[in-house]
């Protein structure tokens, strides 16, 4: 990367200012709909607690056999992966442009006027944390330089636990929609602190020009509608994906629904600058970044998902990619993320397979006295894309 100068024909004697483009932040995070906890450099748990129904009629001398309800303990986990932003310039470069900003003495970027320091380092703040909240939205892992670390949106998709909104289509209007998604909202979680419904900005507009046609009832042309939605607050998110609506909990503490985890906050605000070569001229600017992020309750987010799928990015993923089973049998777990539905193949023979909340329970029994060991690949099919696999070994062994 260098410092690019596009169809320039300035002379160097009026101009003394650097312009940046704007760009929109990191919108979960600046509108506090996200709990962000830092200081995660290798993996934060989500406890959570989930009661049974415990009330029963009375009785005189109740046994263990009376007892009703119980207490279910699991965890969601913020596992923050690494990435960075990393880019060369050449201070030289500012010679061409104009005479106040050309460097004194030692060509050195230190001796660049303050303000093509400023305005660069501006650039890349602002750069960053414009594809953060990007990531943070609508973010997939995988191996491209694109696919950095799972965002809300994927997170959402691929829990099973997640209620979905249904009565609407791609066509429906607006505030079918939005009722649609209020329907399924359970009644606990409508009066919960902190309930919002999240949407792209550009579903808001359409809202918002719903409402203004309404005879007698919207706001006029000059002026824009409530964000609201019977009573419910709306956040219109930029880099949300047009065509999805939910709702759930917000906020920045830890009754929030919505997580992510950091290694450390100021991490997404300090660059190193310094040589890229002791006997260079060129400088390299560098950040270095972790971040994660999760929901903790699949079942209190509603979902209305009406994508035709050209918005969005289809990947799916599993891990552990392969699972070996002791001779005695057991249950153990397949994460799965998705964009979207998927499909489970034919499971091999002696493994059985049930979905549960993050992905799948796969479970084996006794393997002893002779029998042969058990094992196959289990594969998974993305139904928006079937070219998008994912692909688990599984493994049994006999030690009789």
């Amino acid at each position: 990367m260098a410092v690019i100068f596009k169809n320039t024909n300035y002379s160097g004697e009026v101009l003394n200012a650097l312009l940046t483009v704007a760009a929109t932040g990191n919108e979960l995070v600046e509108k506090g709909l996200i709990r962000v906890e830092p200081g995660i450099s290798k993996k934060f748990s989500i406890p959570r607690l989930k009661t049974g129904k415990m009330l029963q009629k009375r009785k005189e001398q109740p046994t263990e056999t009376d007892s009703k309800g119980d207490f279910t303990y699991s965890e969601a986990e913020l596992v923050p992966v690494d990435f960075m932003a990393f880019t060369t310039f050449n201070p030289r470069s500012f010679e061409q442009i104009w005479r106040p900003y050309q460097p004194k003495g030692n060509l050195v970027f230190a001796e660049l006027p303050i303000e093509a320091q400023n305005a660069l380092l501006s650039a890349l703040s602002k750069q960053v944390t414009f594809e953060l909240g990007g990531h943070f939205i609508n973010g997939v892992y995988g191996s491209g330089d694109d696919q950095l670390f799972n965002g809300i949106v994927t997170r959402i998709m691929s829990n099973n636990s997640v209620i979905k909104a249904t009565g609407a289509v791609l066509n429906s209007t607006m505030i079918a929609k939005l009722g649609a998604v209020r329907k399924a909202i359970p009644a606990p979680l409508r009066a919960a602190t902190g309930l919002k419904i999240l949407m792209s900005l550009n579903d808001f507009d359409k809202y918002d020009e719903e409402l203004t046609a309404l005879p007698n009832k919207g706001a006029n042309y000059t002026d824009m509608n409530v964000e609201r939605f019977k009573g419910i607050q709306i956040v219109p998110l930029a880099q949300w994906p047009d065509d999805l609506i939910v709702a759930t909990v917000t906020g920045m503490d830890i009754t929030s629904n919505l997580w992510a985890a950091v290694n450390l906050e100021d991490d997404f605000n300090v660059i190193e600058i310094d040589k890229l070569t002791n006997a260079g001229e060129k400088y390299f600017m560098k950040m270095l970044m972790k971040a994660d992020t999760n929901v903790a309750f699949g079942e209190e987010c509603v979902m209305l998902d009406v994508r035709t799928g050209g918005g969005a990015i289809d990947a799916i993923a599993a891990y552990p990619e392969e699972l070996v089973f002791s001779d005695l049998g057991s249950t153990q777990i397949i994460k799965v993320d998705a964009t979207s539905a998927y499909t489970i193949g034919a499971v091999p023979a002696g493994f059985t397979v049930d979905r549960a909340e993050w992905g799948l329970n796969v479970t084996t029994t006794v393997n002893t006295g002779g029998a042969s060991d058990k094992q196959g690949t289990l594969i998974l099919t993305l139904d928006a894309d079937g070219t998008k696999t994912a692909k688990i070994e599984l493994f049994q062994g006999n030690n009789a």
